[in-house]
């Protein structure tokens, strides 16, 4: 029984209260009395999202446009009396074996909270990797704002953002947890508050150098609009109705993503190792940072972010003086090292500078271009402006090396398309693989069908679409339940 918030007309959050009984007879028999009948549940929801403009430029200070989709997490928590932390995950779109985890909470919360050991702890058996998302969010806690926990917890997890897929499944249950654990523990914080803390929790805990968009949409975004966002680092511009003549889907590509992988990481490293170069040449002051790999730029012109650089300025100063292709060897011969807290320079890898400097900062003016279309919509006849700004940001993805054969076809797909139904399409997220964003006229299903129909037949592998909006955590709030 819902003893306080709404549902907001949500089918799948309807669904979840209503399975649960269900979803507990799926654990194994020593976990069915997971939840006590005599204590309150609070229940959360987050949503996946498609980037639709921005992508990989969050981490370098660029706008970012986000469309939070209709695939969710959510998760029910209720305190428990012992220290115990158990974690019951169940996936509607993997496999339906459930995830468990179970930590003592006073052992792992043991001050002095040390991040390195907390994402040890937790990495110790690959298996169990799933469980950082979430039980990284009460070292986050403990460490940035001093909480204390004098009970644990017990969390279920249901999602139905796929993962793998540049959706950002990983965002979602981050946000769905701390916002759960929040409420449960009755620690204040706002909704931009909660995301910042979500990223370090992807960051430092998972290790995965994740910028702050995907945390900020899950948390604050609203349905059927797009959130805006300035990532510098997290500065919330609003939200932008998307014309009634327009509809956003995504095509899964079949194609694994992960912004913990390699391609990810080094596209990010070159992009801050060339605005180290810029730094140097604009004759701003460089001094060590915290760590040794890492600097600090006293940067009154560009507040250290690369993507306030525009086009003209770069291809007019700086330009020529960073190079193609730089090893981390030689890079670290000439700099001391780059501002990236959750990165640093590997001496052996050779990094795509140049591609990677580049993309940020005209990727900014793509976005703000962008935007300002949707703000000044006159109509229709301005869609095919979009889907051009939308194909550029996608061949500079390729370019930086973030491009994928699967995600490749289904932007090209998109492209030769002879209907005028569809007017652009590009990579979302961390690239390499995932899902691809397409921007259409309302209506046009039949015609994204066609383009996955078309590319099952080149690849053998049927994509799944992804299609509607639901709203951000902080709009949904959270739900208090008694079991009947």
């Amino acid at each position: 029984m819902i003893i306080s918030g709404s549902t907001h007309g949500l089918s799948d959050t309807k669904d979840f209260i209503e399975s649960l009984d269900r979803s507990l007879s799926s654990l194994p028999a020593a976990w069915r009395d997971f939840f006590d009948t005599g204590r309150e549940l609070i229940v959360t929801r987050a949503p996946g999202r498609l980037d639709l403009m921005g992508g990989i430029a969050d981490y370098s200070g660029s706008l970012v446009l986000q469309w939070p989709i209709q695939n969710a997490v959510h998760a029910a928590l209720q305190r428990d009396k012992s220290n115990t932390l158990r974690i019951a995950s169940l996936s509607a779109t993997q496999t339906p074996t459930p995830r468990l985890f179970e930590i003592d909470l006073e052992d792992f919360l043991r001050p002095p909270i040390d991040y390195t050991a907390a994402r040890a702890r937790l990495a110790g058996d690959p298996e169990n990797h799933w469980a950082s998302y979430i039980a990284g969010a009460f070292a986050v806690w403990a460490r940035e704002r001093n909480a204390s926990f004098d009970e644990g917890a017990h969390i279920l997890i249901k999602s139905t953002v796929p993962e793998g897929k540049g959706v950002s499944s990983s965002a979602a249950l981050e946000v769905a947890s701390m916002q759960a654990l929040a409420a449960a523990y009755e620690l204040e914080i706002s909704a931009t508050e909660l995301a910042l803390l979500c990223q370090k929790v992807e960051n430092y805990i998972v290790g995965a150098p994740c910028g702050v968009m995907d945390q900020m949409t899950a948390a604050c975004a609203r349905a059927n609009r797009l959130l805006e966002l300035l990532c510098q680092p997290a500065e919330l511009k609003g939200t932008i109705p998307l014309p009634e003549e327009l509809e956003i889907w995504g095509i899964d590509s079949g194609i694994r993503h992960s912004v913990g992988g390699s391609d990810y990481r080094t596209v990010r490293t070159a992009a801050f190792m060339g605005y180290r170069i810029i730094a140097d040449v604009a004759g701003l002051s460089v001094s060590q940072g915290e760590r040794g790999s890492q600097v600090h730029i006293d940067d009154p012109k560009w507040k250290g972010y690369l993507a306030n650089a525009t086009p003209d300025e770069f291809e007019r100063c700086f330009a020529t003086y960073v190079p193609e292709l730089f090893t981390g060897a030689d890079f670290l011969k000439q700099y001391d090292g780059i501002t990236d807290t959750a990165t640093s320079v590997d001496a052996k890898v050779i990094y795509p500078v140049a591609a990677a400097t580049r993309h940020p900062i005209y990727e900014h003016a793509r976005v703000r271009s962008f935007a300002e279309i949707l703000k000044d919509w006159r109509g229709v006849s301005q869609a095919r402006s979009l889907g051009e700004l939308m194909f550029q940001s996608h061949d500079s993805y390729s370019r930086c090396g973030l491009g994928s054969d699967g995600t490749d076809a289904l932007v090209a797909l998109v492209r030769e398309s002879a209907s005028d139904q569809l007017y652009g399409a590009k990579i979302t997220g961390g690239g390499s693989g995932g899902t691809v964003a397409v921007l259409g006229r309302r209506g046009a299903g039949n015609v994204v069908r066609k383009i996955a129909n078309l590319y099952r037949q080149k690849t053998g592998y049927q994509p799944t679409i992804i299609s509607g909006s639901s709203p951000g955590a902080s709009v949904f709030g959270q739900l208090r339940l008694t079991q009947s």
